[in-house]
């Protein structure tokens, strides 16, 4: 009989705890709501895209000069970078006396992916409220939590609170692309001032709602690799009348084609094997027959293939591709002598870039192509790196108790459950480094509105409030360990 895995087992013991007597959560006055909402409006109000137009460090900026009127002591407060555009605050919440333990590191980036007005029914860089939700670029990914939690250390320095261990508020540039990634270059160049026991990234993680019901309370145990690759195709060119099929819009487009139809094995780990256990036992009818199906040993691979149909259930059993960029040609009148994609992948834990580099040329099987993997920062390399997905962080209850107990207040009877992280987050880098994380942001989304990246990015209103108490009284419970 399989053995559920101790992060899994430490989980449903806490959970069942969690339904014991439960005090009511403090909520947020009028006035501290009124505070963190105009600071969610600032920020989604400040253009933070990789852009000329961008700019992180005018945010930034803007949390520092908050966090110093509000009394923190200038030394506490530390706005540093690589970048002057691109400076990334870190706040440190002194204990009270010299903690025994080591700090806490809340994780937040900064920036946002570029929203283009003109694919927009609002404006991405205006915040707006209607019929019951936030709209802007930021509202889901992730600029509801950095509010959220410059709102809470507002509150809780207005207080007076005094925890038993310092707690840590990195808010960063380029997590979503671009050559200053604030979490990378922090851990490597100022370690001492984000060196914790453990961090809490809210870039992951969260409430999963069907037709407004939690279905499930989802922490990041783990996450894919997030790899771009340079797809180029090259061609002697010529005059536009006279059209060849061997031109390089074709070869790249027939290789794209043959990306779009092709599906990377199924895979299943200890986490996803964990999640679909869970979720079977929320579904009904065939959905939960098919999850209840691949869980067995060998995997029904017909049920596989009919929940592979959802893009957010595929996204769990496999490596995904997708051509996501394209440039050809050099005037309207010649046959292109180059074409290039920019294929983005999510790799499978366990799996490489290198890897998959390979596998790619393997399905395109078109010496003419050159495939090169994409760096971070935009730089182009002929190989990938070996580099594989984080190890999951050892179950932890000075985290997954009070997660659990404060999450079962706000949405009672909802499992709190380890999950692999389809996208891919600045975890990695404090992972690499030593320092577990614990990806969850309390913020509740229907499983078919996750707008992150896309048009019209939208947060529900309660999403927002409940968020704000989740982390006011999450944020206390891991000063007093």
């Amino acid at each position: 009989m399989r053995k559920a895995p101790r992060f899994l087992a430490l989980v449903l013991c806490l959970s069942a705890l969690a339904v014991a007597a439960q005090a009511p959560l403090p909520h947020a006055s009028p006035a501290d709501r009124a505070e963190a909402l105009a600071i969610f409006r600032q920020l989604i109000e400040i253009n933070t895209t990789d852009t000329p137009q961008g700019n992180v460090t005018t945010a930034t900026a803007a949390m520092e000069k908050r966090i110093l009127d509000a009394g923190f002591p200038a030394a506490d407060v530390q706005l540093i970078g690589a970048n002057p555009r691109k400076m990334n605050l870190v706040v440190r919440y002194r204990a009270a006396g010299t903690p025994d333990e080591k700090p806490v590191l809340f994780l937040c980036h900064m920036d946002v992916v570029q929203a283009l007005r003109s694919d927009w029914t609002t404006d991405p860089f205006q915040f707006v409220e209607k019929d019951g939700y936030y709209y802007g670029r930021g509202t889901q990914d992730m600029k509801e939590s950095d509010a959220a939690l410059v709102a809470t250390f507002l509150r809780l320095h207005r207080e007076g609170y005094r925890p038993k261990r310092d707690l840590i508020l990195a808010l960063t540039a380029d997590e979503e692309g671009g050559h200053f990634n604030g979490a990378s270059w922090l851990v490597a160049n100022h370690r001492d001032l984000v060196n914790a026991a453990y961090v809490i990234n809210p870039d992951a993680g969260g409430i999963e709602l069907e037709h407004g019901r939690p279905v499930i309370a989802a922490v990041e145990a783990t996450e894919k690799v997030y790899s771009d690759f340079q797809i180029t195709a090259k061609n002697r060119g010529g005059h536009s009348s006279l059209p060849r099929p061997d031109n390089a819009i074709y070869e790249l487009t027939a290789a794209l084609t043959r990306l779009a139809a092709f599906s990377f094995p199924f895979e299943m780990n200890e986490v996803t094997r964990t999640y679909f256990k869970n979720l079977a036992a929320q579904e009904t009818g065939e959905t939960a027959a098919d999850m209840r199906a691949i869980l067995a040993d060998p995997p029904d691979m017909e049920a596989a293939a009919r929940l592979s149909e959802d893009p957010s259930y595929n996204a769990n059993f496999r490596t995904t591709c997708v051509a996501t960029r394209l440039a050809a040609g050099h005037a309207n009148n010649a046959l292109p002598q180059t074409a290039q994609a920019i294929v983005n992948c999510r790799i499978f834990p366990g799996r490489s870039p290198e890897e998959i580099r390979r596998q790619l040329i393997q399905l395109f099987a078109d010496p003419e192509l050159t495939v090169k993997y994409v760096s971070d920062a935009g730089d182009v390399f002929d190989t990938a790196p070996d580099r594989k997905a984080i190890v999951p962080p050892p179950p932890n209850p000075q985290v997954l108790g009070p997660l659990t107990r404060i999450t079962d207040a706000l949405w009672p009877g909802v499992p709190v459950i380890p999950v692999m992280e389809n996208g891919a987050s600045d975890s990695i880098y404090f992972a690499q480094a030593g320092i577990p994380s614990y990806g969850y942001s309390a913020v509740a989304l229907e499983r078919d509105d996750v707008r992150a990246h896309g048009k019209d990015e939208r947060l529900p209103v309660d999403s927002y409030w409940k968020s704000l108490d989740f982390f006011y009284s999450f944020a206390q419970a891991l000063g007093d360990e």
